[in-house]
């Protein structure tokens, strides 16, 4: 079947921001009769939705049962339909509502409370079904002006190439698409790994979602590290990739 909206797999980025056009479940899904709205529109591409915690907090729930199954199903009085939405979810926000939190100009008046209330904003189920939580420090103007320094994209590129042959003739699928049957067959971590990462789950209060994904993680980096097996250094990175919220 042809959706509206010409959903072109592999082809579509999609830009969000504050706008408040887009601040109602309808906008990301779609409107009076079942059609796709930008969560399809993005399927098999990326959907990066800016300030975050602007978003009303029913349109970010929205995002739960695509980001878990891949799909988005739409009830109208008329119709039901089931629309594609497999899509890379990339969010950007600030760690407080003035933006200073954390900051060395010591900028920042917000309270804790005023802190919490904008954190938490973002629901506990739907932060559970992100893989990567990274807190990116401001940068000093000196390092703005440095060249940068690190590998070329070429190289990682190379690297990305080598891990996905490595998912695909191990199970036939990226990691991230494994099953927890899968994840218990293809993602188990030696004995040392595995006690690291039930300390971290028992520590941050993670749910049997983010311990799951943290092993899925886990072994994405022993991928792309060219290891056969998951051990506590790859955890740990893992785990280090999501620790930006809920520990201030």
């Amino acid at each position: 079947m042809a959706w509206p909206g010409d959903i072109t797999p592999g082809h579509q980025s999609i830009f969000l921001n504050n706008f408040a056009k887009f601040l109602n479940s309808d906008n990301l899904t779609s409107g009076g009769t079942p059609r796709p709205g930008e969560i399809s529109l993005a399927h098999q591409g990326v959907l990066f939705l800016d300030e975050l915690p602007e978003f009303d907090r029913r349109v970010l729930e929205v995002l739960r049962e695509p980001l878990e199954s891949g799909h988005i199903t739409i009830s109208r009085a008329a119709r039901q339909a089931d629309f594609p939405a497999r899509f890379q979810l990339i969010a950007a926000m600030n760690p407080c509502p003035c933006g200073y939190f954390g900051h060395s100009n010591g900028k920042c008046r917000c309270t804790p409370d005023n802190i919490a209330r904008y954190q938490d904003k973002i629901s506990g189920p739907l932060l559970d079904r992100i893989d990567l939580q990274i807190q990116v420090a401001a940068l000093p103007h000196e390092d703005l002006l440095k060249q940068a320094t690190g590998e070329s994209s070429p190289v990682v590129a190379q690297r990305v190439e080598a891990a996905f042959e490595r998912q695909q003739r191990r199970q036939g699928k990226v990691n991230n698409l494994l099953t927890t049957t899968e994840i218990d067959t293809y993602c188990r971590p030696d004995s040392s790994a595995d006690q690291l990462l039930k300390n971290a789950m028992s520590k941050f209060n993670w749910s049997a979602r983010a311990y799951h994904r943290v092993l899925k993680v886990a072994r994405t980096i022993a991928d792309l590290a060219g290891a056969d097996h998951i051990s506590s250094a790859h955890v740990a990175e893992a785990i280090q990739y999501r620790r930006a919220l809920r520990e201030h």
